[in-house]
């Protein structure tokens, strides 16, 4: 069931260039382009990642985890696990030292993430498996990343639209120095 969102203004912020429906049909033929040629190379490294993510530390390959949409519609949302297993119960000790403004938490050396992790999430190797996400139509390729439910809870009226695009794998945040 999608979330209901406020909206900022009634206006959409992108420019109507964006809004055509070639445009739709070229983004969407690049990305799954993109996802196909991704998905190749990625299959081998994925056997080797799956090893070592298990010789590390017990629990699955796979972190599983409920993110929102387009239109705040949620989907399951898969990562390669980089964390210790149930890390996420154990956010709540840490909420002490968040870095972040708002409803984004980040702690820059946070326990919770295995060696193995910190290889993947420096490489952003952990967020391949959402190349089937692209593929399915969920996300796209370049777009703002989904959040959690409990983030757009959070969220000022201002930040809601952002649900009003597919997110993406990656972001401009992303590629341009994180959070530096």
């Amino acid at each position: 069931m999608p979330v209901a969102l406020p909206r900022c203004g009634g206006t959409s912020l992108l420019p109507p260039a964006v809004n055509s429906r070639v445009h739709h049909v070229a983004k969407r033929t690049m990305d799954v382009l993109g996802a196909l040629v991704g998905l190749v190379l990625c299959a081998p490294l994925w056997a080797v990642l799956a090893i070592l993510i298990k010789l590390e530390s017990p629990g699955p390959v796979l972190f599983c985890q409920t993110r929102l949409g387009e239109n705040g519609r949620p989907f399951r949302f898969y990562k390669l696990r980089s964390m210790y297993l149930d890390a996420e119960k154990s956010r709540r000790v840490l909420e002490n030292l968040n870095e972040m403004d708002g409803p984004v938490f980040k702690v820059r050396d946070d326990p919770r993430i295995t060696r193995m992790g910190r290889f993947l999430r420096r490489y952003s190797l952990d967020e391949t498996p959402q190349l089937f996400h692209v593929l399915l139509g969920q996300m796209t390729l370049v777009g703002p990343r989904p959040p959690l439910p409990e983030e757009v809870t959070l969220y000022e009226p201002w930040q809601t639209e952002r649900l009003s695009v597919r997110p993406g794998l990656t972001c401009i945040w992303q590629i341009s120095g994180r959070n530096e």
